[in-house]
Parts: structure tokens; C-alpha cells; sequence
């Protein structure tokens, strides 16, 4: 019998927490999944019409839903949800589920000022608390850029979301005990 000298080598596998729904299809949202999709994380992005998805990065689970509101709900907890839909009306609902979630990181709507305002209004017609109503973020993307192209939209998103999530990091870090430190990827 002959023993060789085999040695194992492990590296540990850690999923990416980093969990990211995309609502819509559009020049927007297909830019906004291109800058994401280059970050550690999990894309779930969701359309209501057919044959959008024309180039999907493997990080990136295309859905085609007809009711794309529903698809929040299979989100896990701490999420971040962009919705730049084709449809005021879809934006709306998907946005109303999303904060009725109340766990998620980050609900943000593309879209102006103005818009906001008039989801606002809708939401405390429907008896929405304003904290949860606060919880919208639109306009979206980092200040100071102006960009209106969907590239430098995506740009200004993508840099939101990495921001949103790194401040969580450290609040999560800052509550842990003296001796018990978070593992950096």
C-alpha cells in the first residue's frame, strides 16, 4: 500500500448579502443592472413585457412577471429595490408593497421631486404613516449628479446603493461586542 501526501486546501464561500430587486426592463433599468451587476451581489430584475432582457450578467435573475408588485414579496429581508418601470401606475404599487415590508434597506423610485410628492399624497390617502412614507427615496442616485443619461443615472444609483449599504455595515458593526468582528469580503 502506498500513501501519498495529499493536502486539501478550503476557502471558505460566503454568499453576498447584498440583495438587489430591479423593476424594469428600459434603457434605465438595463444600465442600472450593467453597473450593479459588477458588485458582489444578487440581482432578482422583473418585467412585466416579454423579451426585454436582452443581456443578462450571471449574477442576474431575469424575471417576466404580469403583476410585478407581487415579486417583492420573494425578496429576502434587508433588501434594495429600484423601480423604474414603464407605468406610473406599476411604480405605485410596487412601491406600496415594498414599504409595507418595512424591512427592506432601500425603496427608491426613479423619478422627480414632483412625483414623490404625488406618491406621498396617494400613500396618506390610503392611511400609509408618514414614517413609512419616508422611507421612499426619490428622486434616486447619489447628489450631485445631474446626469440624465442612463448611464450616469446608473452610475449615481449604483454609488447610492453602495453607500446605503456600507453605512449599514458599520451601524451593524458598531452594535456587535468588543470581541466579535464582521468578516470583510
Amino acid at each position: 500500500i502506498t500513501t501519498r501526501n495529499i493536502q486539501e486546501l478550503y476557502e471558505p464561500i460566503v454568499a453576498s448579502d447584498l440583495n438587489i430587486a430591479v423593476f424594469g426592463a428600459g434603457h434605465v433599468g438595463s444600465a442600472v443592472v450593467g453597473a450593479l451587476a459588477n458588485l458582489d451581489c444578487n440581482i432578482r430584475w422583473v418585467d412585466s413585457r416579454r423579451r426585454m432582457f436582452k443581456h443578462v450578467p450571471t449574477n442576474v435573475r431575469p424575471i417576466e412577471a404580469l403583476e410585478p408588485a407581487l415579486e417583492v414579496a420573494a425578496m429576502p429581508a434587508h433588501s434594495f429595490y429600484l423601480v423604474m418601470t414603464h407605468s406610473h401606475a406599476m411604480d405605485f404599487e410596487i412601491c406600496d408593497r415594498i414599504l409595507r415590508r418595512t424591512e427592506s434597506r432601500y425603496c427608491g423610485l426613479i423619478g422627480s421631486l414632483s412625483k414623490r410628492r404625488r406618491f406621498e399624497k396617494r400613500y396618506r390617502k390610503q392611511g400609509m404613516s408618514d414614517t413609512l412614507i419616508e422611507q421612499l427615496i426619490c428622486p434616486i442616485g447619489v447628489s450631485g449628479i445631474s446626469g440624465k443619461k442612463p448611464a450616469e443615472i446608473a452610475v449615481a444609483v449604483a454609488a447610492e446603493v453602495l453607500r446605503v449599504q456600507e453605512h449599514a455595515a458599520q451601524q451593524a458593526s458598531a452594535e456587535l461586542s468588543a470581541n466579535v468582528h464582521l468578516i470583510r469580503r
